[in-house]
């Protein structure tokens, strides 16, 4: 884990962060958190930074039924390739069957650990199961072994470098399907009953449920809210989607800085001329 240098000040965002580079898109949000599109930051002057304090990334992924044998193998080959290169990463790989596990190859200062997933006959939800066991094992040993933790879904294929210019406390990333839609339309829990309730005409951003992260602390955070949201939910009948519960915390828990669409483009669309490089392919079909 990092030893904090005092030499190693963090940069500031104006050291790395240019968004006047990007006059064609949103590039920062009301409460001043960067959106980080292609050609807004320089990488080198936080890969100084970074290296600098050793961090080390942790990327956690679950993989159930199907999804295993469709999605996993790719999506630890492709993050092998291009997830935070040239850094410690420890992929939390968290499945109920370890003997599905497909043959993985990773190159120097990565490694992997198995987080057995146990069901609870209560809960069906699998976005609650998962969840579940994620707090447990941040609990139990992850936030001593990763500086930052992301949290991905394992329909997705890491098309280009994901760097250092992701980290941040906490990070959102924004749904692709309606970043150039109009947030009257965004569609967040409607239901006044619902934990996860947005009014219409409040809102920021439709953030995307396939990638979340930050320090261990406000994934823990997030998780705990979630968790809450969804007993809440249950105990007056009610169930809403992970991803509206995420958009409720996110809404009222500001982000600290936002992924682009670029971050997280689904192939089934032709990417708009804003989109000028693709970091990861949702792989939205399989849903």
């Amino acid at each position: 884990l990092c030893t904090r240098d005092h030499e190693a000040e963090e940069p500031q965002l104006s050291d790395w962060f240019n968004p006047e580079k990007r006059p064609d898109v949103k590039t920062t949000t009301d409460w001043f958190a960067p959106i980080i599109w292609e050609g807004t930051y320089n990488r080198q002057v936080l890969e100084k930074y970074y290296k600098r304090l050793n961090t080390t990334i942790g990327l956690a992924v679950f993989a159930s039924g199907k999804f295993v044998d469709q999605y996993l193998q790719q999506f630890i080959q492709s993050a092998n390739k291009h997830f935070m290169s040239g850094y410690n990463v420890i992929f939390y790989i968290l499945m109920e069957d370890f003997s599905k596990l497909p043959p993985i190859e990773l190159g120097p200062l990565r490694t992997f650990k198995l987080c057995i997933v146990l069901r609870q006959h209560v809960w069906k939800d699998l976005n609650y199961i998962y969840m579940r066991n994620l707090h447990i094992y941040i609990l139990e040993h992850i936030q001593y072994e990763v500086d930052f933790l992301f949290s991905m879904t394992v329909n997705q294929i890491f098309k280009n470098d994901f760097g250092v210019e992701a980290l941040g406390k906490s990070v959102a990333q924004l749904h692709a399907w309606w970043y150039f839609g109009r947030a009257k339309n965004f569609p967040y829990e409607r239901s006044p009953n619902s934990a996860a309730f947005i009014p219409f005409g409040e809102g920021d951003f439709y953030y995307h449920g396939a990638i979340f992260g930050g320090t261990p602390y406000e994934v823990l955070a997030f998780i705990e809210e979630y968790k809450k949201g969804v007993q809440n939910d249950a105990r007056s009948g009610f169930k809403s989607a992970y991803e509206h519960y995420l958009n409720k915390y996110l809404f009222i828990n500001k982000p600290t800085k936002l992924l682009s669409p670029e971050y997280n483009w689904d192939p089934n669309f032709r990417p708009p001329p804003q989109i000028k490089h693709v970091k990861i392919e949702w792989q939205s079909k399989s849903i």
